[in-house]
């Protein structure tokens, strides 16, 4: 977060004319009939998959230059331009948001020790790799560094930022505070990797499992205190409504939050969508992955409201036995790696949703578009997932080799097929 909250009169007149395009795309008939879309789909009533095409990862390639120079001005100029690009270029299924949010400043101390980091970047300045100078090289040896999570919230200036926002584009936008520091954190095998590497882990399953155990025990405690630090503290925010709530996905339901929450005003784990995987096990048995992801896995999920599991992992070979126990799992991600036929006949007339991740490839490699490769690859996906309620979540793409006009291209070929096929 920027520290001098300040800004030029110029800036400040080129945000506000940001915030009324945002607003205006907001208040557009389409995203009510988009928004209405979101909650029967997440009901399991949808009439058609919905499409998302996330533009996190290629935004340097769709993104003017910053018009602003002044370091809060361009925080506000990124936070407006992301939806209103993404809708005037792409125009997937997202809805452009009525407000401008802001997020809690929370910090964590998740380890107790340090973990430095070799970072390298490509040509343009991109990060592209990261190597992590991992503390444990033997959980024998190395376990005693570990220390509980320590949790902390800069209220002051959380506050201080909300009010600065306000006072520039709040009659425009209303100015929401949220709390997206759970969002990609129930991940407790990219801790484990993080820790120990991935090599070390896998070796761990055979050499120290009684003490691979114990860790990955620490880590779901850790991550639930959190949790539960966060309630107490009054930080926790509903996100059942245009909210991240997945790997790509949105959290548009009715079914949160729960009871408790409305007689008490206090928003737990309860009232939530859990977005959790485990891509860091792809190579382990199934067997092993309900030895060791399994058990701390499920003791999240119980916590709590609606789920959403997985993202680059194929799941197909721990679907029956293991995913598909999760308590309050509503949505299962498919990736490009996945069996996709499989997963069709497992959650055909369930209550679980087929979210599939087609190859990025298609939108990020090459200077061309495979129009009839992609229209395939997709039209694979939509006969395997007949029958299911489905979503398509394009992720993982990270340039567009030049062309900015690709994801767009993809959203409306996926939408003919849809119509065609669906």
């Amino acid at each position: 977060m920027p520290i001098n909250l300040t800004i030029t009169p110029d800036e400040r007149r080129y945000l506000r004319e940001l915030a009324r395009k945002q607003a205006e795309y907001a208040a557009l008939p389409v995203m009510a009939e988009r928004t209405a879309l979101w909650y029967r789909h997440n009901a399991l009533r949808g009439e058609r998959p919905v499409v998302v095409m996330e533009m996190g990862t290629f935004e340097r390639d769709m993104l003017p230059e910053p018009r602003c120079t002044s370091p809060a001005a361009i925080e506000i100029e990124r936070s407006l331009l992301r939806p209103i690009i993404s809708h005037e270029e792409i125009d997937d299924d997202k809805v452009v948001p009525d407000h401008f949010s802001i997020n809690w400043r929370i910090h964590i101390d998740e380890f107790g020790i340090e973990i430095p980091t070799d970072r390298a970047e490509d040509a343009q300045g991109r990060a592209i790799a990261y190597h992590w100078q991992h503390p444990i090289k033997t959980l024998k040896q190395d376990f005693g560094k570990l220390k509980p999570a320590v949790f902390s919230v800069d209220r002051e200036g959380t506050l201080a930022w909300k009010t600065f926002a306000e006072e520039v584009l709040g009659d425009i936008l209303p100015v929401v505070i949220k709390n997206n520091s759970l969002a990609w954190h129930a991940t407790l095998c990219a801790k484990v990797v993080r820790l120990m590497s991935l090599e070390q882990m896998m070796y761990a399953m055979v050499d120290e499992p009684d003490e691979l155990r114990a860790l990955i025990t620490y880590l779901r405690d850790n991550l639930l205190a959190y949790a539960k630090w966060q309630e107490q503290e009054g930080l926790l925010v509903l996100n059942n409504g245009n909210d991240y709530a997945g790997a790509g996905s949105y959290g548009f339901t009715t079914e949160l939050p729960t009871e408790g929450y409305k007689q008490t005003g206090q928003v737990t784990t309860h009232d939530q969508w859990l977005n959790i995987n485990s891509q860091e096990t792809v190579s382990i048995s199934p067997r092993m992955y309900g030895r060791f992801v399994f058990p701390y896995y499920r003791d999240i999920c119980e916590h709590f409201g609606l789920v959403y599991y997985g993202c680059c992992e194929p799941v197909h070979d721990i679907w029956k036995d293991y995913v598909s126990r999760y308590p309050n799992l509503r949505k299962v991600s498919i990736s490009a790696w996945c069996n996709e036929d499989y997963m069709g006949e497992a959650l055909r007339g369930s209550r679980v949703i087929y979210s599939r991740k087609p190859s990025p490839n298609f939108v990020g490699v090459g200077t061309t578009f495979d129009a009839d490769g992609f229209r395939a690859h997709i039209e694979k996906t939509l006969r395997a997932a007949r029958g299911c309620c489905a979503e398509i979540i394009f992720r993982d793409i990270y340039t567009v080799s030049g062309d900015r006009t690709k994801p767009g291209q993809a959203v409306k070929i996926t939408r003919a097929a849809i119509d065609a096929l669906w």
